[in-house]
């Protein structure tokens, strides 16, 4: 047995004790009497909330293991407070058949945490010819994605969203025009002009964004939004919902603590798809969030290897991890700045993701299975590579100081109990 002793209860406001017994929780009260088989931990300052769900992470494993593979992927999610993660598709070979899909799930059972493995909707993720939507449902991917690449042919995607609607399943949108696009490094505009290359237009993700709504409107399909970045698709999507069509979406820690003058000082490190935006992006952003047009904080975690980061701007391939930082990036953009509450930014972390994938509640309450994350909100820390679990280093974030803290995980699959730390009595990962 595990006893957590004097945590703050998110969504309770309440200092309790939580008592855990065979991977649930059998008792939430004050002052639960310790006996000689209890392990415990003191969460005396410590906030006590469900695990947090990132319905977006890049794993690399089958193909690009040098970058990440399942497991260094699973230790980065559990030092950040994850405890369930999906992995999009886009591994050699591409998870778009039953294999690799079991592939996923069978290599997941040593993780320290939940790693569910998201489907593609187009066979390679060449946006031509449609997968076995049952088939994979079955081999168990969780959604649907060709995240990486976006679908450019409109009826292809009217037709993914029919069949996806039949087998009900969540489609994942990434939404850039790839004609305006053009693999560009960096948002059009000041930036893009100061350093002389290429940007990617705001108006190539507005345009998908909205094409992508309008076929989840015509097909009844749901739609799923990832990594919002401008506006324009914050407003697109504020419309849509108010018009009833089945939308959801999510945001990445990038799109509210950073704008595109990092990739000035940052480099290749600040390249990611879709770009770091303008002022005016992040402040939209943030008001989606704050209105519930935006429903999930996801990392789009996304490891590449050092010597591939550390090529020229125009060479380097995108993406920044994002699993180690991202509730410390929430509270401290978020939380300290009094824009959001915890309850707040657990529920866009933790409790919507799981319900938008279909994993069912995640609630601090008697019977629940103990997927929890501890942490400090308050404690201040400097973002350094040395303490990644990651295989990889590319983050913008290294040497920033950050506020708020993971302490552990605890994790259970309805399994025996599985903790990701060996030193949980002392609350914090070694």
């Amino acid at each position: 047995m595990l006893l957590i002793k004097n945590g703050y209860l998110c969504g309770d406001d309440s200092i309790r004790d939580v008592l855990i017994d065979d991977g649930k929780i059998t008792k939430i009260a004050e002052n639960i009497t310790q006996t000689d088989d209890m392990e415990i931990i003191n969460a005396d300052g410590l906030v006590i909330a469900p695990g947090l769900v990132d319905m977006h992470v890049h794993f690399r494993d089958p193909g690009f293991t040098y970058k990440e593979d399942i497991l260094t992927g699973a230790a980065a999610a559990a030092a950040g407070g994850v405890t369930t993660c999906a992995c999009m598709p886009n591994t050699v070979p591409t998870a778009d058949c039953p294999e690799i899909i079991e592939y996923i799930i069978d290599k997941a059972k040593e993780a320290q945490v939940s790693v569910l493995p998201i489907g593609a909707v187009t066979i390679g993720q060449k946006g031509e010819e449609l997968t076995d939507f049952a088939a994979l449902k079955a081999a168990g991917a969780v959604a649907l994605s060709d995240d990486g690449n976006s679908i450019q042919n409109a009826n292809l995607v009217r037709e993914a969203m029919r069949r996806a609607r039949e087998f009900d399943l969540l489609i994942i949108s990434h939404c850039e025009d790839a004609d305006m696009v053009q693999n560009h490094s960096v948002n059009e505009g000041a930036v893009s002009q100061w350093i002389n290359i290429p940007g990617r237009p705001a108006i190539a993700e507005d345009i998908m964004v909205a094409r992508d709504i309008m076929l989840a409107s015509e097909t009844g399909a749901r739609l799923h939004i990832a990594h919002v970045s401008t506006a324009g698709a914050v407003e697109i999507i504020r419309k849509a919902k108010a018009n009833g069509v089945n939308v959801t979406a999510e945001t990445c820690p990038q799109y509210f603590s950073l704008t595109e003058d990092a990739v000035l000082t940052k480099g290749p490190l600040a390249k990611i798809n879709p770009p770091l935006r303008t002022k005016a992006d992040v402040e939209a952003i943030i008001e989606g969030l704050t209105d519930g047009t935006i429903d999930v904080i996801a990392t789009d975690h996304a490891p590449h290897s050092e010597e591939e980061k550390s090529r020229p701007l125009t060479d380097a391939p995108s993406g920044i991890i994002g699993l180690e930082t991202s509730l410390a990036l929430a509270l401290t953009f978020l939380y300290h700045t009094n824009i959001l509450g915890i309850n707040d930014i657990i529920r866009l972390m933790s409790e919507t993701p799981a319900e938008i994938l279909g994993l069912g509640e995640r609630r601090l309450e008697e019977g629940a299975s103990a997927d929890l994350v501890i942490f400090d909100p308050n404690e201040e820390w400097m973002v350094t590579s040395e303490q990644f679990k990651s295989k990889a280093r590319n983050s913008p974030f290294i040497g920033m100081k950050l506020r708020g803290k993971v302490k552990t995980i605890v994790y259970s699959t309805g399994e025996p109990l599985r903790r990701s730390a060996p030193s949980l009595h002392r609350g914090e990962f070694p």
